[in-house]
């Protein structure tokens, strides 16, 4: 039984945002003050969701690698977990939580002063029929990851199909082709991933056809068909029936907010849970971080929902730092995200211009073509970097990088450039590091800035 002066923390998922909180909180306040239960429904906390993909393709063998800290090591530093606990309702006006024991159906409320959700995403599943299907998959936990892996061991299927051309899409596609399947990728969209450009985007569709990946663009799917059994057999679209003996959903994530949305706490257009700077819902003494919830763009201005593990390990140490006492802020983001897929890096931070467009800004764009070497230097290849500027100002707005060994990192500049709200003429004297086997003389993100400065002022010229 609990000291009447002993508050509780109880914490709604076990990931990146949500154990960050924990860990922070306990921190700044001993087990003699504050009492810490988290609960989750899978089977692991505090683990690298952005490694599963390696996982099922091989290059990551052993799924333990990807976990942080155990439920063992949280407990030694007295922060219960209980795994396979499925929070399903919040009950904020007595301060509660209805939590399900998953492997016995059993129900308890559980108590609490301060409530933390850390629900996470949810993958986006087409409403269409067959898409409940066994073999149709979403890979969102290490769950996911791990029976992905187990029946491409056990039951070595042949064909694969992926549907939607998103971050995990692609590389899932890369990872199904690694294990030796054929493999298919539908998208309703005419390029693969959406956040970047499609002059950009065309560059990774090149890249998953190198890798024989067989691409069907502009092609929404329609149904998936299914055997007697229930199993599903095919994805089918307007223009073709394409056989699958598995079936991967990359369409993408929505905040998982749906049970904080039913016990009144607020949502806003993204759908993610509305919090202040110190990650305050506007439920008192509930807090939210992590991919469940919407930030604030600090380019656009406007609100979005990015799900990524460095937000919400951020979004989860700052609400920790503020429940255990302390004082931080979570001033929003830049939209900065990196990926490989295949032998290609892509790199994008900042607004794209359909983006830059929809927020109201008058932007040009530049391209440069360069490479990520000193030209002469053994391993140089090409890369393509393009920037996004507001006319007149200057001010810089987005920047893209697609590329082969050593190009995305250098997206990190231009999030700087973009935290700090440089033009890009100021860019143009950013003092860079050159070495030839890191870069040419003229770094390609200086190159960029200076045709870009270069647009902005016969820009000026001709008003």
């Amino acid at each position: 039984m609990r000291m009447a002066a002993l508050e509780r923390l109880l914490v709604i998922g076990g990931d990146a945002a949500g154990m960050s909180a924990a860990s922070q909180a306990r921190r700044r306040r001993g087990p003699d003050d504050l009492e810490i239960l988290v609960v989750e429904r899978g089977h692991h906390v505090s683990y690298s969701a952005c490694g599963i993909p390696y996982h099922v393709g091989g290059v990551v063998d052993d799924a333990d690698s990807l976990i942080a800290r155990t439920p063992a090591e949280f407990r030694d530093r007295d922060i219960e977990v209980r795994l396979r606990a499925e929070a399903v309702e919040i009950d904020v006006s007595g301060g509660r939580v209805r939590v399900r024991d998953l492997e016995d159906g059993t129900e308890r409320w559980e108590p609490y002063d301060d409530l933390m959700v850390a629900t996470g995403a949810v993958p986006a599943r087409p409403r269409l029929p067959g898409a409940d299907a066994e073999g149709v998959h979403g890979v969102q936990v290490l769950d996911d990851g791990i029976t992905l892996r187990r029946i491409i061991d056990r039951e070595a299927p042949r064909r694969a199909v992926v549907v939607g051309g998103g971050y995990i899409g692609l590389e899932m596609a890369e990872a199904l082709v690694r294990r030796g399947l054929e493999v298919s990728l539908v998208d309703a969209a005419d390029q693969p991933m959406r956040t970047l450009d499609p002059d950009m985007g065309a560059l990774v569709a090149d890249a998953l056809r190198g890798v024989g990946v067989d691409l069907h663009l502009g092609e929404p799917v329609e149904g998936f068909d299914t055997s007697a059994g229930g199993r599903v057999t095919a994805v089918r679209t307007a223009g073709r029936t394409l056989p699958a003996d598995l079936v991967v959903l990359g369409l993408g994530v929505r905040p998982g907010a749906d049970l904080a949305r039913a016990a009144g706490i607020e949502t806003g257009p993204t759908g993610g849970i509305v919090t202040d700077r110190r990650m305050r819902t506007r439920t008192e003494r509930v807090w939210a971080a992590g991919d469940c919830v919407e930030t604030r763009h600090l380019v656009s201005g406007g609100p979005v929902a990015i799900a990524l593990g460095t937000h919400a390990n951020k979004q989860g140490r700052v609400a920790g730092i503020n429940l255990g006492g302390g004082y931080a802020t979570f001033p929003g983001v830049v939209g900065t995200a990196v990926s490989k897929i295949c032998r290609v890096e892509v790199a994008r931070t900042g607004l794209n211009e359909r983006e830059a467009a929809d927020a109201g800004f008058d932007a040009l764009a530049v391209v440069v073509e360069s490479t990520t070497r000193a030209g002469y230097y053994p391993g140089a290849t090409p890369m393509r970097t393009k920037l996004i500027a507001e006319r007149r100002s200057g001010r810089l707005l987005g920047g893209q990088i697609v590329g082969e060994e050593n190009a995305a990192k250098r997206v990190d500049a231009l999030a700087v450039a973009l935290w700090n709200g440089m033009t890009v003429e100021e860019m143009t004297g950013l003092d860079l590091g050159y070495a030839p086997p890191f870069a040419p003389v003229w770094d390609p993100v200086l190159i960029a800035a200076r045709k870009a400065a270069e647009a902005v002022e016969r820009d000026m010229s001709k008003a």
